[in-house]
C-alpha cells in the first residue's frame, strides 16, 4: 500500500521503518527543513527498547544504560532505589538515556533516500470519495496514500484537522530541560536521580559521551511571561536544595528550554477511513510517567503489525480502527498515571524504609509496563 506519514519525529520514522521492512510504500513528510539542530534527551524504557528492537533498531551503540533510579529528598537522602537492572532481567530489555537527534540519525539510517522529504508543513488531512487519503501542504501541493498516519506532535494539524480542533489543555506544570556536558561523575555512571521536594522536581540523567539529560519540573500557567535567564529563577526556586547533583545542574552555565505541560481524554477512535494518528498526535500526556516516546514506539510496532497482515489492503480503514482499540487501553492508562502530577512533590512515607521501598517500587514498575506495554507482553493489536 501507499502509506504517508506526517512528522519525521522518532514514532513517524519507526512506522516508516517498520512499514518499508513490510514491503509497503513510504513517505514521510516533516515541516522543517531539515533534520534539526535542537539537541534534547530521551529516556527509553524498557518497552521503547523493545519497540524499537522490533522494528528493527539497535540502541545499544548509542547513549547510555540505565541500571537504577534514586529518588532522593531535596537534602540528598535516598528515600529508594528503582532497580532497572531488575525490571531489564524480568523483560530482557534495558532503559537507556539517548540523545534524540542520535536517536533519530540511528532510525533515519535504515530509510531509502528520498523517504523523508523536508519543508513539508501539513496544514489538513483529508479523506477522498475513492477512499484514498490526502495530506495537503501549505505550498499548495499534497500527497495521496491508502493512508495516512499524522505522526505530528503535541500540536498536531493532522489532529486538529481529524478531531475538529485541539482537545489538549495545560495541566499547570511544565519542564525546563536541557541536554549538556556537565562536570560530574554521575555523567559516567549508570544511574539516575529523581529529586522531590515542595518546589518541584528534579531529574538528571547520565545520556553517554559526557551528556547529562536534565529537568526541573515547576508549576506554571501559560500566561506567565518567559524569564529572560531561567537558569536564574531556577537558583531562587531550587537553590536551598542540599542534594550534591541537584547543586552541580544549578551552579553550570546552561539555559534550559521550556516544555510546558498538557493532556487530553484519550479517544475511542482517532481517525477517519484510511487516515490515523500516532504519538503525541493521539495522545498527549506530561513526562511525570516517562512514556510519551516509549508509547509513540508501541504504537509504530502496532501499527506495523496490523498493516504487515493480509488483506489489509481491501479494507484499510478497519484495520486502523483495530490499531486504535488496541492502543487505547495501554495509553489511557499512562494519560490516567500521568495525570497525579500534583503529588509529585510528595515522597513516599518514611516509616517503610528504603529497603522496602525499593522492592516495592521495583515490583510495582514491573507490573506498570506490563499494563501499558503491548510489545513487552506481546499482545497483538
Amino acid at each position: 500500500m501507499r502509506i504517508v506519514i506526517v512528522g519525521a519525529g522518532v514514532g513517524g520514522l519507526a512506522l516508516a521503518r517498520g512499514l518499508l521492512d513490510s514491503g509497503h510504500e513510504v513517505q514521510v513528510h516533516e515541516r522543517e527543513t531539515d533534520s534539526g539542530t535542537e539537541e534534547t534527551g530521551l529516556g527509553l524504557s524498557p518497552n521503547g527498547v523493545a519497540a524499537l528492537s522490533a522494528l528493527g533498531v539497535d540502541v545499544s551503540g548509542i547513549g547510555r544504560r540505565l541500571d537504577g533510579v534514586e529518588n532522593r529528598d531535596p537534602s540528598g537522602r535516598v528515600r529508594y532505589t528503582l532497580d532497572v537492572g531488575a525490571v531489564r532481567e524480568h523483560f530482557g530489555f534495558q532503559a537507556r538515556a539517548v540523545p534524540r537527534r542520535a536517536l533519530l540519525k540511528l532510525i533515519a539510517q535504515g530509510l531509502p533516500e528520498g523517504t523523508v522529504r523536508f519543508g513539508r508543513v501539513c496544514t489538513r488531512v483529508r479523506v477522498n470519495r475513492d477512499g484514498s487519503v490526502s495530506a495537503l501542504f501549505g505550498d499548495g501541493t499534497d500527497a495521496t496514500g491508502d493512508v495516512v498516519v499524522g505522526a505530528d506532535g503535541v500540536r498536531s494539524a493532522a489532529r486538529r484537522d481529524l478531531w475538529d480542533g485541539d482537545p489538549t489543555r495545560p495541566t499547570g506544570w511544565a519542564s525546563w530541560q536541557a541536554l549538556t556536558e556537565v562536570p560530574m561523575a554521575a555523567a559516567s555512571g549508570t544511574t539516575a536521580a529523581v529529586v522531590q521536594g515542595r518546589q518541584g522536581v528534579c531529574g538528571i540523567m547520565p545520556a553517554g559521551d559526557g551528556l547529562v539529560r536534565w529537568w526541573f519540573d515547576v508549576r506554571w500557567r501559560s500566561d506567565i511571561q518567559r524569564p529572560r535567564s531561567p537558569m536564574g529563577v531556577l537558583r531562587k526556586l531550587f537553590g536551598g536544595w542540599d542534594d550534591p547533583w541537584v547543586r552541580t545542574i544549578l551552579d553550570h552555565d546552561a539555559e534550559p528550554e521550556l516544555f510546558e505541560h498538557v493532556r487530553h481524554r484519550v479517544p475511542k477512535v482517532w481517525g477517519e477511513g484510511g487516515a490515523t494518528l500516532l504519538g503525541d498526535a493521539a495522545h498527549t500526556f506530561p513526562p511525570s510517567t516517562a512514556q510519551g516516546v516509549d508509547q509513540a514506539l508501541e504504537d509504530a510496532w502496532a501499527l506495523t503489525r496490523v498493516l504487515g497482515e493480509e488483506p489489509v489492503e481491501d479494507d484499510p480503514a478497519r484495520a486502523l480502527r483495530r490499531y486504535e482499540r488496541s492502543r487505547r487501553g495501554p495509553v489511557t492508562l499512562v494519560s490516567v498515571s500521568s495525570g497525579m502530577e500534583s503529588l509529585k512533590r510528595f515522597g513516599p512515607p518514611r516509616f517503610l524504609g528504603p529497603e522496602r521501598l525499593s522492592t516495592m517500587a521495583t515490583r510495582q514498575y514491573i507490573g506498570y509496563l506490563s499494563g501499558v506495554s503491548d510489545v513487552l507482553t506481546d499482545r497483538r493489536p
